[in-house]
């Protein structure tokens, strides 16, 4: 008696094999292997710290901020570096003397985030402020280029 419904779809997934398909390995997406990888590498990153990102458009082109939740942790602590075509931040606290917690609710642990910055992006400036640090980027609009190529006989 042929199986139906739900019971089915179990049975046709279960034999077979997952493999990845992206959509960069197309013949017509030529040398974005890096960009794969970015992409790849920012979507392992972790959960810590918690962050925002907003975007407002403005004559000057897209601006966006990152807020990032770094209580605890001062100017001397963080590092922000673009590598790349990646925005890093990390996190590192100096050892403090060892204390005895009743409760430990603040993370105290250190942290790297990184963000891929699309083509254009530029990091204008970085802010602690109230545990939070502030990080704004401008995204000018591209020129577009059209370039004839001679075709030779």
């Amino acid at each position: 008696m042929p199986l139906g419904g739900a019971a089915q779809s179990r049975l046709d997934f279960e034999g077979l094999k997952m493999s990845r398909v992206s959509f960069f390995t197309s013949p017509l997406m030529l040398g974005f292997d890096e960009l794969e990888r970015l992409v790849e590498r920012a979507g392992k990153a972790e959960t810590y710290p918690p962050y925002n990102i907003e975007r407002q458009t403005t004559d000057a082109g897209e601006v966006w901020a990152i807020a990032l939740a770094v209580a605890g942790f001062g100017r001397a602590d963080l590092d922000v570096t673009v590598e790349g075509k990646q925005l890093v931040i990390k996190g590192q606290r100096k050892d403090e003397a060892q204390k005895d917690y009743l409760h430990r609710g603040i993370a105290n642990r250190q942290f790297a985030r990184a963000f891929v910055l699309a083509e254009g992006m530029e990091v204008v400036s970085a802010q602690l402020q109230n545990g939070l640090l502030h990080i704004s980027l401008l995204r000018r609009e591209p020129e577009r280029l059209v370039k004839r190529i001679e075709i030779k006989e």
